[in-house]
């Protein structure tokens, strides 16, 4: 498949990729035994099938990823299917035919950048309405629980004040949005999650711009549910987010299609982890 437009508006095209900041974990042995129980490996399946076959851009769409803020999970020249229904309340006879989920916490989502929705970002799902979080030196608390995350990557031994002590006084510059939700959502010490709306992290936790620097991600900014990797390919960040004709990255392509793509990405299915509390 072709990248040609990688930083264009969305297009006709199901799948001309768009760079997507990233946040998402592929398919382990855990999730099989924590994952989601509705949509099971064959409903996953049949699902993606059904939208390669048939997909429009109101259903499906494929993004790149260009940020290393979820290795090792999800990798930079990641390219990735996204349900666009996942997400969608069923309808009469709809509900019947495609398996729709609620939001929920460990579900990886997709969804318009919150300070500028002309972006789109891929994160996990830490929070839902309602939930009350917070960080001790890096350990994440859910509801008043230490969580085992183990699609979490720590690679720094460094305790940031703020980004690892959460919520706290910013020792960095923050959005507005992250501002309000620390003057108006915090209680006892914890973040508490508004109505209609998500707390969400990158599992690279320690490279992630997420909702401690943005605030919280509103229910209607969510696009939906990356499913699988349709092609990896190793390219630097600077090719994957050009927004032009990028000569460099074609001739790259032309000599190394073969030893530069991953293979053994290909095809494989993304998952969330079932952050039971």
């Amino acid at each position: 498949m072709q990248d040609d437009n990688l930083s264009a508006d969305i297009q006709s095209d199901p799948v001309s990729p768009q760079p997507i900041e990233a946040a998402a974990a592929i398919d382990t042995p855990e999730d099989h035994q924590h994952g989601e129980q509705p949509r099971g490996a064959i409903a996953e399946w049949a699902v993606t099938i059904l939208l390669l076959l048939f997909g429009t851009t109101a259903l499906i769409q494929a993004f790149v990823i260009p940020t290393g803020s979820m290795e090792d999970n999800l990798l930079i020249g990641d390219h990735l299917l996204v349900d666009k229904l996942a997400f969608a309340p069923a309808g009469v006879v709809s509900k019947y035919i495609l398996p729709y989920t609620p939001v929920k916490r460990g579900d990886i989502i997709v969804f318009r950048y919150p300070v500028d929705i002309r972006q789109t970002f891929v994160k996990r799902v830490i929070g839902v309405p309602g939930d009350h979080i917070k960080l001790i030196n890096k350990q994440l608390v859910l509801n008043g629980k230490p969580m085992d995350e183990p699609y979490k990557f720590n690679k720094t031994d460094f305790i940031d004040s703020y980004r690892d002590n959460f919520p706290t006084d910013p020792n960095t510059r923050v959005d507005d949005r992250a501002l309000e939700m620390l003057d108006k959502c915090v209680v006892n010490g914890e973040v508490v999650v508004p109505p209609d709306s998500y707390f969400a992290m990158g599992d690279n936790r320690d490279s992630s711009l997420d909702s401690r620097y943005w605030g919280f991600v509103p229910r209607a900014n969510i696009i939906g549910k990356p499913l699988l990797v349709y092609w990896s390919y190793d390219a630097p960040t600077e090719r994957l987010v050009n927004s032009g004709v990028d000569i460099e990255h074609l001739l790259d392509l032309a000599r190394h299609f073969f030893t530069k793509t991953r293979w053994k990405r290909t095809f494989m299915l993304i998952r969330g982890y079932d952050l039971k509390n």
